[in-house]
């Protein structure tokens, strides 16, 4: 399919944004200090319990699951790039409203989480650039 040029544009434009913001992702642990943030030696944290099941958490299972959630990130950031990136070869697919409208979704997820940063004018930028990106999804979804 020959996408308009300004449709082609924006794909190219989001899909290169996406795939090098998730391999950025992937060092986040390193560039942010995570082991630095969380310190293996310090006060104990208060039990995990799930209904009838504790489990008592330790500092290394809470840098373990950031580590986890990070890379997980990264992995669909990347996804949704590669994705993007080919758009010209699926979006006359009868599923493309609905993939376009899950990574809306998804944009909109991230930018209204992006508060847990901070308030800062920078996290302000972000949180709206990544709404811009799942607006573009969707109007493409819903057109």
């Amino acid at each position: 399919m020959v996408l308009h040029p300004v449709l082609e544009a924006g794909f190219l434009i989001c899909g290169t944004f996406t795939v090098v913001l998730g391999t950025v992702h992937f060092a986040m642990p390193w560039l942010l200090d995570f082991d630095g943030a969380i310190p293996l030696d310090g006060d104990s944290l208060r039990p995990l319990t799930l209904f009838i099941v504790t489990y008592q958490t330790k500092r290394s299972d809470i840098r373990g699951i950031a580590q986890i959630m990070n890379h997980a990130v990264s992995y669909t950031l990347v996804s949704i790039g590669i994705v993007d990136l080919l758009a010209s070869r699926w979006l006359a697919a009868w599923f493309a409203p609905y993939l376009l409208a899950w990574i809306a979704g998804w944009w909109f997820l991230r930018a209204a989480t992006q508060r847990h940063m901070g308030s800062r004018p920078g996290d302000r930028l972000v949180a709206a650039g990544f709404t811009l990106i799942g607006v573009f999804h969707l109007a493409v979804a819903v057109s």
